[in-house]
């Protein structure tokens, strides 16, 4: 499973982020066309390499060709991600990011979401890092993310509303249940937008977890702080335990009293916030009443705000819990050449040591209705690719 971990010694912000992904990989120029669907101008992106303490990392920017920049509300931003050219899962991630920034500003404010006006969030540069950053999770095929405790400053930073503490409190309170630290320094280094999407993809916050490392790279802050190189590290690679085996969460409930339309929506809800697998099942429950049951499976971490969304989104009253483990196959998100172009596919590694390929399913639907072809005639032709192996 390809998994990275954010090392963020030096804070955290979404300009960051988007540099340590590309430092890692990321295609910039897929990036900035996919970007460029977005429904706004008066901007364009640049990256550079520049070094912190002698570490060459990459700068991501957003230059608008206008100072000034529209105070846009939630309905506003919500309609921009939805008319932009990306898949489902990364628009309604985004779009759930900055449902929580609307939330906690709302707090702060005293209103409700839909009525916070953002300020510096609301801007071109933050929706960019938001849907930037999601985008550049899935394209890279990262399915799992962690992240390193955060380090906070302090003193006062300027901005629209005037001169607030650090962290700002839109930071601290989408913080609550993630672990910060003081670093010392008198800066503010984790910014609500970074805040939002460390909260928003991370599944876990610690130490660096089991994996093979395969790529790191390097995102570089616009400062230059004092005792330590303003650059987050990301390290991208795959879990790798023993035998490949892992534990897992199993989650069961039945239900015989739910509106069937729910059930969809309850599997996206729990897809999204990273379930490794959801099933329903047909059974008949007491008095020969016909119900459905739930399975759910995630990582053991990931129960409590699996069984959460299971009580919130169906009508369940009980969910039972087990451990176990499981054997994976080694597996990765590779590109291979096609008649289409590039493709992605993935790639699997058996018991044996020998790889085979494997169709993904969006990446073949987007190519059939790009060429107007059947979409089983993409399967059959990247599953054609392990003949003779």
């Amino acid at each position: 499973m390809k998994t990275a971990y954010l090392d963020c010694f030096s804070g955290i912000s979404g300009d960051m982020f988007i540099g340590a992904l590309i430092d890692a990989g990321l295609s910039f120029d897929e990036l900035d066309r996919k970007l460029q669907t977005l429904p706004f101008d008066g901007y364009h992106l640049e990256i550079r390499k520049e070094a912190r303490n002698l570490i060459v990392g990459t700068r991501f920017l957003v230059i608008p060709d206008k100072k000034e920049q529209p105070h846009r509300n939630l309905h506003t931003v919500r309609d921009i991600i939805d008319q932009g050219g990306f898949n489902k899962a990364v628009k309604k991630k985004s779009i759930e990011i900055f449902e929580d920034l609307a939330r906690v500003e709302g707090n702060v404010h005293n209103l409700p979401p839909e009525e916070v006006h953002f300020h510096e969030i609301g801007g071109v540069d933050s929706i960019i890092d938001i849907v930037g950053t999601v985008y550049g999770i899935e394209t890279m095929g990262i399915q799992t993310l962690s992240a390193s405790p955060l380090p906070l400053g302090s003193g006062f930073v300027k901005t629209a509303h005037g001169r607030i503490p650090v962290p700002s409190p839109a930071t601290i309170a989408l913080l609550k249940g993630v672990p910060v630290f003081d670093s010392g320094l008198h800066h503010e280094i984790v910014t609500p937008t970074g805040a939002a999407l460390a909260k928003g993809l991370a599944s876990s916050f610690g130490p660096i977890p089991p994996m093979v490392i395969q790529n790191v790279g390097y995102g570089a802050g616009k400062k230059k702080l004092p005792d330590r190189p303003n650059l987050l590290r990301i390290l991208i690679g795959h879990q790798k335990t023993e035998d490949q085996t892992d534990t897992v969460v199993i989650l069961e409930t039945n239900i015989d009293d739910t509106n069937p339309e729910w059930l969809g929506y309850l599997m996206d809800r729990l897809f999204d916030a990273g379930a490794l697998d959801v099933v329903f099942l047909p059974v008949q429950m007491k008095k020969n009443r016909p119900g459905i049951q739930v399975q759910v499976m995630g990582r053991p971490e990931q129960r409590d705000i699996l069984m959460e969304i299971m009580f919130v989104e169906s009508t369940t009253l009980g969910i039972r819990f087990r451990y176990g483990q499981r054997k994976v196959l080694e597996s990765c998100v590779t590109e291979t050449d096609s008649p289409w172009g590039k493709i992605r596919v993935k790639k699997v590694t058996n018991t044996d040591g020998k790889p085979f390929l494997l169709p993904e399913y969006e990446e073949c639907r987007k190519v059939a209705l790009e060429n107007n072809l059947p979409l089983k005639e993409i399967f059959y032709w990247v599953m054609a690719l392990n003949k003779g192996k």
